[in-house]
């Protein structure tokens, strides 16, 4: 795939740690349209959090990279939004709050009012400006809901 290694400095976080945040942006590759298997294999390891919905009602936002413009973007999303709902999370899209960067005709940019996202080519592709300003703002955009959603409990 010509992705470079994980770094040894990078966590891995357990799905157990998820209840400690107070919302999410799940980022993965795409493989044929879907999450990466390895993405996968994580939700699929968070049975006992779905158990007791211990996730519910927390905001989650996604973002991706595949190889080129046809390797499934908006699909990727899609059937990523699943494993959320099932969780009961909360989906937050980045809608079209980026502006006129949503817009932008005149460079390649990845992603879709889903989520920001890059295109990768061969994995040699590093994110543009433009990607890196949207996936900024989404994670800015996720946080604002999320401190909200905290700021503002249910009552019983």
């Amino acid at each position: 795939m010509k992705a470079p290694p994980k770094a040894d400095e990078v966590p891995e976080i357990r799905p157990e740690q998820l209840m400690d945040a107070d919302g999410f942006l799940f980022g993965f590759p795409s493989r044929f349209g879907v999450m990466a298997a390895q993405f996968k294999a994580f939700f699929d390891a968070t049975t006992e959090l779905w158990e007791c919905q211990a996730l519910a009602g927390k905001p989650a936002g996604i973002f991706w990279s595949t190889g080129f413009h046809g390797g499934g973007q908006e699909l990727t999303a899609l059937t990523a939004i699943t494993q959320l709902a099932h969780h009961g999370m909360i989906f937050v899209p980045l809608g079209y709050t980026f502006g006129r960067g949503m817009f932008e005709m005149n460079e390649v940019k990845g992603g879709s009012s889903y989520g920001a996202g890059t295109f990768a080519a061969d994995g040699s592709r590093e994110p543009t400006e433009l990607e890196l300003q949207q996936a900024f703002h989404q994670g800015k955009y996720v946080a604002e809901i999320a401190k909200k959603l905290k700021n503002k409990p249910l009552s019983a």
